[in-house]
């Protein structure tokens, strides 16, 4: 490690989000390029930085930084230069100059503890004198606090976040509190901020300590998509975490409960004690939030499903013969019955089993009868599938419920949302819908809405927590249809066929059974040599193509191929405007995937403007301003959105994604490379939910093994849930 001292001549690129800089560093006899996390940190300051020489190859030599802090300038002249980088409110370059020239190696002195003598500069009110000093402390504070964390191990990317959220007396409130930092959200090591706690002088059996570890353990369950843990399991996690006993972890439990954090749920359900099945009663434990949703699901459904089918329309048999010319299977005649008879009814079952039929027809018989017809979809590609497939406007959950700014990470089951208006509701993709947009749209339907949940029960999981559509069906407490029955024009597609055949166990290596009106949109390259594999897909590729994998990482991922694709596909020219950041260049022609929900940035569409662009949702960049650091993005539905540069760390290119993000879209033509990755990643529905998202082209290049394993893994984890049991017992 090695340590530099100086001052930054120029900022030449900053993520305003977390603090990642690069920057021109100027030392007495030499200058270089510093980059890392330095929040609060600009041009004229002056910086002690630890750290490394790293050679990059685009950019030459640079010096990592690990650890910084911000030292008062040393001289006369960069102390003034400090002052009139413009950070201090009130003062520029002039005054600046006038306050260095009248009060020299005092002044420093002056600004934090006698600003009254500013006053003694034309020009300087008392007020303005005041707010001068306010700003100069206010930045002096941002300074300890990057130092105060770092002494625990908390990286300065978490510094500018913390000030954010606690603002004033920051370091004085994590003093007093340290568990406050796994309260806000932040990608902090629990460990690290325990770590801090005991230094601090907290007791090991602290109650503060155990709700905090408990309620940690809780969240870390939660991003595996568990709803709840069971209390036994807890308590030998915690006691572990904290090194205390069980009785104390029973104490934070009780504490926790009487303070309305979490909820203890006892279930007489099956479970395996000692090697025996057998019938028990457990102890479910959940952060209250996640409590509270599933109740509100399972409330909110038992309710719209007892409630009278106002909506009933009669003599249906005459009615479809009325509003359409399709000639239905037994098992679509079920379906729109069921659906007719009830108030909820799920629909699920695997591509080319009729689903989109089934939603046709209804969409026919109730606007026939007057009704208005609601479409949506979790995703806003899955919305334009339903567009197109059924020729009505459809709307992600997000657009119909009008949520707003809600926290992706903090859930607020108790919050009011904005009723829908609509007789008839359907919602595609629902094997994709998390606990917690369930609960927001089931509070949203009035009592005698049908509710017509459709998906696909084999596919991935939801992203966040719960298994909603697997609950709902288990509980048997609403009417469902299963379609598991090919249809004739389907079965002519070999994506479809072999689909099945995985999600049956079967694999598709040798073809039977195959007829001159069979597509050839099917084919299975085998290679295990993973240089021959990358040159295929680069060779095969066409910007029709969509290119899906298992994973981020290696020399298949996304990562890797994105960049090889894009070297390749959209290389650098003259005429082309790019951004670097961080270890992306975006260029003009990129495809493009926005990565998190962003409820802010406004798009325009024709005559209409809106704002948020959500999760999922792929676009190409059409326009770079370096100028003004702006650029313009056209996503696949035509929204056309300006983002700054700091937003572009919600962006990753899309030439290659992975299966979890391709879940709800639809491609004309798919190359999936399967080879030997981390098993977790190697499961029958991984491989299923590839498949099915290739419409007209689907090439699986890579290893034959690796592709049988998928097939035989069905070892998905199970999600620890408590909405079937809430179902079955109301």
């Amino acid at each position: 490690m090695e340590e530099l001292t100086g001052e930054v001549e120029d900022i030449i690129y900053k993520n305003e989000i977390n603090g990642y800089t690069i920057a021109s560093f100027y030392m007495k006899n030499s200058n270089t390029v510093i980059v890392g996390y330095l929040p609060f940190v600009n041009k004229g300051d002056n910086l002690k930085v630890t750290g490394k020489f790293v050679n990059h190859p685009e950019y030459g030599e640079q010096f990592k930084v690990d650890i910084f802090e911000k030292i008062m300038p040393q001289t006369l002249d960069a102390l003034e230069r400090y002052l009139a980088n413009g950070i201090i409110k009130g003062v520029g370059p002039a005054t600046a100059s006038k306050i260095v020239k009248k009060f020299g190696e005092a002044t420093i002195e002056i600004m934090k503890n006698e600003p009254e003598e500013l006053t003694k500069i034309k020009g300087i009110t008392k007020t303005k004198a005041i707010e001068i000093s306010e700003s100069f402390i206010e930045n002096w504070e941002l300074w300890q606090i990057v130092g105060f964390l770092e002494k625990f191990g908390l990286g300065a990317e978490s510094a500018q976040t913390i000030y954010k959220k606690l603002g004033a007396d920051t370091i004085n409130k994590i003093e007093q509190d340290p568990y406050i930092l796994g309260e806000l959200s932040l990608k902090v090591d629990f460990k690290q901020i325990d770590k801090m706690a005991l230094k601090i002088g907290i007791e090991k059996n602290n109650l503060r300590r155990i709700g905090s570890g408990i309620r940690h353990a809780l969240n870390l369950a939660s991003l595996n998509g568990h709803a709840c843990v069971l209390e036994a399991n807890l308590i030998t996690y915690v006691v572990n975490l904290l090194g205390i006993s069980e009785e104390d972890v029973l104490d934070g439990i009780k504490d926790l409960r009487a303070k309305e954090q979490i909820a203890l749920e006892q279930r007489e359900e099956l479970a395996t004690v000692k090697g025996k099945t057998e019938l028990c009663v457990q102890d479910w434990i959940y952060l209250i939030d996640y409590y509270k949703t599933e109740k509100n699901i399972a409330n909110q459904i038992i309710n719209l499903e007892k409630a009278d089918n106002i909506k009933e329309i009669k003599d249906i048999d005459s009615k479809i013969k009325k509003v359409s010319t399709i000639k239905l299977s037994a098992k679509q005649k079920e379906a729109i019955n069921c659906i007719n008879e009830n108030n909820v009814t799920v629909i699920t079952g695997g591509p080319g089993t009729g689903k989109t039929t089934i939603i046709k027809t209804i969409i026919d018989l109730f606007k026939d009868e007057g009704k208005k017809v609601v479409l949506c979809a979790p995703t806003g590609r899955a919305t334009k599938r339903m567009t197109e497939a059924t020729g009505e406007e459809a709307k992600t959950l997000h657009r119909l419920l009008e949520i707003g700014k809600l926290s992706d990470d903090k859930p607020n089951p108790d919050i009011d949302i904005t009723p829908v208006d609509g007789d008839v509701i359907i919602i595609d993709e629902v094997s994709m819908v998390d606990m917690f947009l369930m609960n927001y749209l089931l509070k949203a339907i009035y009592k005698g809405t049908k509710l017509i949940l459709v998906g696909d029960i084999d596919q991935l999981p939801s992203v966040g927590p719960g298994s909603v559509l697997k609950d709902i069906i288990e509980s048997k407490r609403v009417p469902f249809v299963t379609l598991n029955k090919i249809f004739r024009q389907a079965a002519k597609s070999k994506i479809i066929v072999n689909s099945h055949k995985v999600n049956d166990g079967i694999d598709f290596f040798e073809e039977t059974d195959v007829d001159e009106d069979t597509l050839d949109d099917f084919d299975f390259i085998p290679k295990n040599n993973i240089k021959e594999i990358q040159e295929m897909i680069l060779d095969m590729y066409t910007k029709d193509t969509q290119i899906i994998t298992p994973t981020k990482k290696g020399d298949l991922g996304t990562k890797t191929l994105n960049k090889l694709l894009q070297e390749k596909y959209n290389p650098y020219e003259d005429y082309k405007q790019e951004k670097k950041f961080g270890d992306n260049i975006f260029r003009e022609g990129d495809k493009i995937m926005q990565t998190k929900n962003n409820y802010d940035i406004t798009w325009v569409k024709g005559v209409e403007i809106n704002s948020g662009i959500f999760n999922g949702e792929m676009g190409q960049i059409i326009e770079i301003d370096n100028q003004d650091g702006k650029i313009k993005i056209k996503f696949d539905d035509d929204k056309i959105a300006i983002y700054e540069t700091a937003d572009l760390e919600q962006l990753e290119h899309s030439y290659a994604i992975t299966v979890h993000k391709s879940q709800g879209s639809e491609f004309n033509e798919v190359i999936f490379p399967i080879v030997q990755v981390a098993p977790v990643l190697l499961t029958r529905n991984v491989l299923y939910t590839g498949m099915t998202r290739a419409k007209n082209r689907l090439v699986i290049i890579g290893n034959k093994s690796a592709v049988e394993f998928m097939i035989n893994n069905v070892n998905t984890k199970k999600r620890n849930t408590g909405l079937k049991y809430k179902l079955q017992n109301l």
